[in-house]
């Protein structure tokens, strides 16, 4: 599935790792990227979709050091440090905006415009959206 991703243009951006039990993520490039569509990817199974208005780096922050409301980013948090604990490969592939989409005078987000479509048909594991979960 990681392929249909690469397909469309999804780059790989960064390594995550553990030092001790605590995550950690390597970014390559994208950093201070915005209206990006990113994919948290297992053994090159893509595990998770999600967007961002934020930066990328403070996003992705979110899943280094969840804060105790932060369901999403706990959860994310866990299957990323349990596969890592495990001897898998955990990778971060981004689809940015390159803010050339409008329709009009308005600017198209492809990131929100995609993620549902994207999740449906790949349904990927730790996205709860469409399993009745």
């Amino acid at each position: 599935m990681l392929d249909k991703l690469i397909e469309v243009c999804f780059k790989k951006v960064g390594d995550w790792s553990l030092v001790g039990h605590s995550l950690r993520l390597t970014l390559a490039s994208e950093e201070n990227s915005q209206n990006v569509l990113y994919c948290l990817v297992v053994d090159e199974n893509p595990m998770y979709i999600g967007k961002t208005v934020q930066p990328l780096k403070k996003r992705m922050y979110g899943y280094l050091r969840p804060g105790p409301s932060q369901s999403t980013n706990i959860k994310n948090n866990a299957h990323l440090t349990n596969a890592l604990l495990n001897g898998s490969k955990a990778e971060l592939f981004v689809l940015p905006d390159n803010g050339l989409l409008h329709l009009g005078a308005f600017h198209l987000n492809l990131a929100a415009g995609l993620e549902d479509s994207i999740v449906r048909k790949l349904c990927p594991e730790w996205n709860l959206v469409g399993k009745g979960k």
